[in-house]
């Protein structure tokens, strides 16, 4: 039998999720035509800045893609195949196509921001904001970079709140003594889906009724 050690995991679910938030800043690039350098730019955001603001507040060094270069450089790699790819077959990308690559991200960068944070101890609320911060910073750097105001912001389907209720299931899980890749595994899950349904079934939050 083999057995994964805790920091393989941790390696492959940041890989996972690094992916996952990158082909939302590629796509996202894409559509609003820019050149290489600035898809590569916002593709680069989407996927390190919500981890690095983590590691920032947690004091941990090196950052994680210090660590592992070799994905900055497999990055820049799947920045021009798939802008040849998507200019060659005449893809049309629409907005929605950036929809679900970050529901997926959103779930594996909120769980995994929210188990580091408790393996140093930290407090419980302190735990759920780093894995909220961890899940949305990326993305919201990417919509600014698309001069748009980000989707965190202004999107009235639950967003934030799923990943906010998601790192405390993270918390509750890990009280139970579960081994944390399934606490890790269950939460990541659970984010993904209630936010994909929260985008296929509308789901809303409350808005403001004011007139300017």
């Amino acid at each position: 039998m083999v057995i994964v050690s805790a920091s393989t995991l941790q390696v492959s679910i940041e890989i996972c999720a690094t992916l996952a938030f990158a082909l939302s800043g590629l796509i996202a690039g894409a559509r609003k035509k820019l050149d290489p350098f600035g898809v590569f730019v916002v593709t680069g955001v989407a996927a390190f800045g919500g981890g690095t603001l983590r590691d920032v507040l947690l004091d941990r060094r090196p950052f994680f893609w210090v660590e592992q270069a070799h994905w900055l450089w497999l990055m820049l790699i799947m920045c021009l195949l798939a802008m040849l790819f998507m200019r060659s077959r005449h893809i049309l990308l629409t907005e929605r196509a950036i929809l679900i690559p970050d529901a997926l991200g959103l779930g594996l960068y909120t769980a995994l921001g929210t188990q580091i944070a408790l393996g140093l101890n930290m407090p419980v609320i302190v735990c759920a904001l780093m894995g909220v911060m961890t899940a949305v910073f990326g993305g919201v750097l990417r919509d600014i970079f698309c001069n748009e105001i980000p989707k965190a912001f202004n999107d009235h389907q639950p967003y934030a709140v799923i990943a906010f209720s998601g790192s405390l299931v993270v918390v509750a899980l890990n009280a139970l003594n579960l081994p944390p890749w399934l606490c890790v595994s269950i939460s990541a899950s659970l984010i993904s889906i209630f936010r994909i349904a929260a985008i296929y079934l509308n789901w809303r939050l409350p808005s403001w009724n004011i007139e300017a």
